[in-house]
């Protein structure tokens, strides 16, 4: 189960990772970016803190590339989230629709030209949605932490093998989500 309170403490960590998993620009890297959304005892702390940190010790330049490689031509590090687990199968299109109806059920309208599945916009629906008090929200948060992990697990093993500097925001990221999981239900979250 996911405990919802938590995952509603933590609506600006989110909106923090899908903005930097965003294509670059300067003001993503202004310092109150980072402030606000996380504290010393974040479960992301020390990871975010540690790329923040080396992100500010490359140039702008720099960090559109190192995007531009990870996340636009490397296909184990994609941002589709489903990508991993279905590829092109008729089983993605019907989790793309699960997702699209998700976001519409709480009230938020996805952009025609993105799919359901695309990392920064899932972090943007935690981010902007309320779903405090709605009954269906414990069985769609579950769907939604669900194919959150999956398809992170595969993009930070990729990211750590290619030593990128972005394996500490998604561990940061993935140490947020564990972080919401009911300590029943901890054994079956896998391990970073």
């Amino acid at each position: 189960m996911i405990n919802l309170e938590k995952l509603y403490d933590y609506k600006e960590s989110f909106g923090f990772f899908a903005n930097q998993l965003t294509y670059p620009e300067k003001l993503d890297f202004h310092p109150r970016e980072f402030e606000g959304a996380f504290w010393e005892s974040h479960p992301a702390y020390p990871y975010v803190q540690q790329y923040w940190e080396d992100m500010h010790e490359i140039g702008l330049d720099d960090i559109q590339q190192v995007y531009t490689q990870t996340f636009d031509f490397d296909k184990h590090t994609n941002l589709y989230m489903t990508y991993f687990k279905f590829e092109d199968q008729k089983e993605r299109g019907q989790m793309l629709a699960k997702l699209k109806v998700l976001y519409e059920m709480f009230g938020l309208k996805m952009p025609d030209n993105e799919l359901s599945d695309y990392l920064p916009l899932m972090l943007e629906f935690l981010y902007a949605a309320d779903w405090r008090g709605d009954d269906r929200a414990k069985e769609s948060m579950a769907l939604l932490i669900m194919v959150l992990e999956d398809g992170t697990y595969h993009i930070i093993q990729a990211l750590e093998k290619n030593k990128s500097p972005y394996f500490n925001l998604i561990k940061g990221l993935r140490q947020t989500f564990k972080a919401c999981v009911e300590v029943s239900e901890k054994e079956g979250v896998e391990n970073d």
